[in-house]
């Protein structure tokens, strides 16, 4: 199982001169891989591209950018860009996103999500495969009437999908190379999310996904305060339906209950945990929210245990 981080540098004067800098102490602490959200500012796969390019041998990934307001073809020249820029170290997560930031930002109806999804990951493989595609569906057009292929990016690019749900993960277990659940602890993955998508992808003749599962987690032995820190910035999951289920399947009732917080070795065991449901990689996130002494202290550890 390899270890990797969620980098956030937006506070930062340059983000991504802040970004790569992270990357950089992050490789040299051990990890395995830089993971970056997408928001409303900074592009996550330009982001993933110079990140990897900058820092070579460390895997790159988005997690994740939003289907809705975009279209495969523009998505996979970003992915087969980065793909090229970091010579096959980038991974492409996409994910459904959020109705009230769907709707509220780009004024359009968050309707068939999953309807979208399987349109989407069936052009975007084409696409990211062999750099054409000749895609007609309900809801997504996607042709290359010129190519669409990026030198240097024949590989093609993992596609991940940060599915939780039934369907979703039905969907990504047939067309996608993996999951990226967030807010799933242990027990939903191992009893709920892990079947599901293996299921799906046996069914559908595919390799065993991917399960790289992204955790809130901060070593530290200030806990109670990091914990309340922590509940404050999650607070925000609790009002989307996809993730209050994940956290109530993992036992929980808020975001804060599947965080993991503590010393190195309760840290660790929780790592196993996930790796014992069925994760075959582990990525913190928020690891900055105690401050520069907790974050290193909790990327050595990470660094220990992707070793």
């Amino acid at each position: 199982m390899t270890m990797g981080v969620a980098l956030n540098a937006r506070d930062a004067d340059n983000e991504i001169d802040a970004t790569v800098a992270l990357a950089r102490e992050a490789a040299g602490a051990g990890l395995r891989s830089a993971w970056f959200g997408q928001r409303f500012g900074v592009d996550s796969p330009a982001l993933a591209g110079i990140v990897g390019r900058e820092v070579p041998g460390l895997q790159v990934g988005t997690s994740a950018v939003p289907v809705f307001g975009r279209h495969p073809l523009l998505v996979s020249s970003q992915a087969q860009t980065a793909q090229a820029a970091t010579h096959g170290r980038y991974h492409l997560g996409l994910a459904l996103g959020a109705r009230h930031l769907v709707e509220g930002g780009f004024g359009i109806p968050f309707e068939r999500p999953i309807a979208r999804l399987r349109e989407f990951l069936t052009a975007l493989r084409q696409l990211t495969e062999t750099g054409s595609a000749d895609f007609h569906g309900e809801l997504l057009t996607a042709t290359t009437p010129i190519p669409a292929r990026v030198p240097g990016a024949a590989g093609g690019v993992p596609l991940l999908v940060a599915a939780m749900g039934p369907q979703a993960l039905r969907v990504s277990g047939e067309l996608a190379d993996g999951i990226l659940p967030y807010l799933a602890g242990p027990r939903a993955l191992s009893e709920h999310i892990v079947p599901a998508v293996t299921r799906a992808a046996e069914e559908a003749g595919r390799p065993a996904p991917r399960i790289v599962a992204l955790v809130n987690g901060v070593v530290t032995d200030d806990v109670d305060a990091v914990r309340q820190r922590v509940a404050e910035q999650l607070a925000f999951y609790e009002k989307i339906p996809s993730y209050v289920r994940a956290i109530q399947l993992s036992g929980g009732r808020q975001a804060i209950d599947v965080a993991v917080i503590g010393d190195e070795k309760a840290v660790a065991a929780e790592v196993r945990r996930y790796r014992d449901a069925g994760a075959t990689e582990v990525v913190f996130a928020g690891t900055e929210v105690a401050g520069e002494a907790a974050r290193r202290r909790t990327w050595a550890l990470l660094g220990e245990l992707a070793g």
